[in-house]
């Protein structure tokens, strides 16, 4: 089996030996563009979580760059190339990309947009089943900081990833694997690649992302659409560590981790309820509800 599939905007699957971004691809050099991961539930009979929800999304976060977007139409035609071309069943992990690409000498860019399907890494397996240790760590400004300063981009899914990165690479050296954000005024956030949900009184809760300037999380939305099928309550609303730590539970949710409880806090253990996380993992998507 490959190791992925690759598809560009205009040309189809490509090889993905061969090289696809120039050195100069405002992308690469300046992190200028956004994208998307999609869940493929089924590779390659193309069933697809929320694909149509994640183009929208994409499109959004290219208008906030201003960035022209390719139709969705095109970007659907793509997929149904690449997730064709995956040669083995069940799930996988697909990446919609639009980097900026060149400017002209009037500032005009070409963008860039290609598709790359790839393997669920084993670790978000393992994270499922197992939960991930977390650490909280400020993001260095009050949650309101991006009211007044939309160049913050807050809410954007932009493919400038270092401070993330380097966040998650922080909780690897003090024995965590994953990070929830923190406001310098108390609010939860979110996490690096992730959304914080927590439990309490049988009500699920997440912050609110635009108050917050958080990434409006697909999976999330979907898993407190489903959420009173299994017997949940839902709520957005702020919170605080504190929060968390008096949760009956708390898990970061995504497009491909689906929602991973967080089995320990900046090192002491929070109340973890296996049967609680299997009914938050079948409201996410892991399968139907009973």
């Amino acid at each position: 089996m490959p190791e992925v599939v690759v598809g560009v905007l205009g040309a189809g699957v490509v090889d993905p030996d061969v090289p696809l971004l120039r050195a100069d691809d405002l992308g690469v050099l300046r992190g200028d563009g956004c994208f998307e991961t999609v869940r493929v539930r089924d590779a390659p009979a193309g069933e697809l979580d929320r694909l149509d929800k994640h183009l929208d999304r994409l499109a959004r976060s290219a208008a906030r760059l201003d960035l022209p977007a390719p139709p969705a139409d095109a970007w659907r035609g793509l997929v149904r190339e690449v997730v064709a071309a995956w040669p083995a069943p069940g799930e996988a992990v697909l990446r919609l990309v639009l980097t900026r690409g060149l400017e002209d000498a009037a500032g005009v860019p070409a963008p860039v947009g290609y598709a790359l399907l790839s393997p669920v890494p084993a670790g978000t397996l393992r994270q499922r089943r197992h939960g991930v240790r977390a650490v909280t760590l400020s993001r260095g400004m009050p949650a309101a900081a991006h009211l007044d300063a939309p160049w913050l981009l807050g809410g954007v899914k932009s493919v400038s990833y270092a401070v993330p990165m380097a966040a998650l690479r922080h909780a690897r050296s003090v024995g965590a694997e994953d990070v929830i954000f923190v406001s310098t005024d108390g609010q939860l956030l979110e996490g690096p690649t992730a959304t914080v949900v927590w439990a309490g009184d049988g009500t699920l809760h997440t912050p609110p992302p635009v108050a917050l300037g958080i990434l409006d999380g697909l999976t999330v939305r979907a898993l407190f659409a489903r959420a009173p099928d299994c017997g949940l309550r839902t709520a957005v609303a702020a919170g605080t560590v504190a929060d968390l730590r008096d949760a009956d539970g708390v898990w970061l949710v995504s497009s491909i981790r689906l929602a991973v409880p967080v089995v320990t806090l900046d090192g002491a253990a929070l109340r973890s309820d296996p049967g609680l996380t299997a009914r938050v993992q079948r409201a996410a998507g892991l399968c139907a509800c009973e």
